[in-house]
């Protein structure tokens, strides 16, 4: 009895001392977090000290004003500081007060240098940037996008929150195109409406690996493009739109031209019709819009960008991108009916015959060899 009495005490006793270091531990992680966190927010705070000062600047040698001023309220609303990413991750150079002496002539240089913190945490997005037609560009034009262009350097938010964002940020530098998409079906959808259904500059372009959109390599990819949301069924009858688009358009002499050439030359320029051929780029317009390059009044215009001379005889001779059908085109519809039966017993009667002939041939030789 006296032993199960001792064993009994023993284990709480042992119980009590787990507790009790189990609570120490995490006391002393939560102590740890808070003292890493006061410490992060002190390095904020003293860098603020100066920097909250909406009049503080300095003059670069190229004469250059540059403002040195950070909104603190606006600093903890990015996507950075609240993940305790102080200003020494970027600004590493600059350890004590006074600051070193900048070397830079001009702000763009400055940008240029501080861009490459961003390597540190995203080394994967850098590298794929890298082969970007950006950074192809950079050397010959140093105005060329670099990260913090596009998503800031101090107040860094999503960039699809709202979608819009991300073409109107593409806008910065590509006016003209803007302009054009913010007209079309695609643009004044996002635009006006915030629908997010319809593609932005990223999803055509991509996102940091921008390819040349004028290479034989995009232009062939072109359909396929396109069918990553017209060949959406679900998608597509959300907005009443057939969604056998891209299908019917393979199986066409312009669908079969890419094909070919995609396979057996990719390197090498056609001619052969692509979607934004028809539909323009940037500037695709409904089909029922007066001023659509494939509205049936301007149709013609369209096709003799390829086929110059051709009569208006050439476009009415076009099902679109329609099915054959009864309803729609019936003088069509019954002529594939008969071809698609007469053709076949054709070509078993003509099977038939040749087979006959041989059986024939065979024959006749067996005679003569028996005679």
């Amino acid at each position: 009895m006296v032993r199960r009495q001792r064993f009994f005490i023993i284990s709480l006793c042992l119980a009590a001392v787990c507790s009790i270091a189990g609570l120490t531990l995490a006391f002393t992680e939560r102590a740890h977090a808070d003292v890493l966190s006061q410490t992060t927010q002190g390095t904020e705070a003293y860098c603020l000290s100066c920097h909250s000062n909406p009049d503080l600047k300095m003059t670069l040698p190229s004469g250059e004003e540059l403002s040195l001023y950070i909104s603190a309220e606006d600093l903890q609303h990015s996507a950075h500081s609240p993940l305790g990413i102080e200003c020494e991750a970027c600004h590493t150079d600059i350890k004590t007060y006074p600051h070193p002496v900048i070397n830079y002539q001009t702000s763009r240089e400055l940008s240029r240098s501080y861009y490459l913190a961003c390597k540190k945490c995203h080394s994967t997005i850098y590298e794929k940037a890298q082969d970007s037609m950006h950074a192809q560009v950079a050397a010959e034009n140093p105005n060329a996008p670099i990260c913090t262009d596009c998503h800031g350097s101090h107040y860094i938010q999503p960039p699809d929150e709202p979608r819009a964002q991300i073409s109107t940020t593409c806008s910065k530098c590509h006016t003209e195109i803007y302009d054009q998409y913010k007209n079309s079906v695609h643009g004044s959808e996002l635009i006006g409406k915030n629908n997010p259904d319809v593609p932005v500059c990223t999803d055509c372009h991509g996102v940091h690996n921008i390819q040349d959109p004028r290479t034989t390599q995009f232009r062939i990819q072109t359909p396929e493009l396109c069918a990553n949301c017209h060949a959406n069924a679900e998608l597509m009858s959300k907005y009443g739109l057939p969604s056998d688009v891209y299908d019917i358009y393979k199986l066409s002499w312009h669908g079969v031209d890419v094909s070919v050439y995609k396979a057996r030359w990719p390197t090498i320029w056609h001619d052969s019709a692509v979607c934004t051929d028809c539909h323009g780029i940037h500037d695709i317009l409904k089909a029922d819009d007066p001023a659509s390059s494939v509205n049936p009044a301007n149709l013609l215009a369209t096709c003799q960008k390829c086929h110059p001379g051709v009569s208006a005889n050439w476009t009415s001779a076009w099902t679109g991108h329609n099915k054959i059908s009864q309803e729609r085109t019936p003088l069509l519809y019954y002529i594939d009916v008969f071809y698609s039966s007469f053709i076949p017993v054709v070509l078993w009667a003509a099977g038939i015959y040749v087979l006959l002939q041989i059986l024939r041939a065979t024959v006749n030789r067996v005679k003569r060899s028996i005679k």
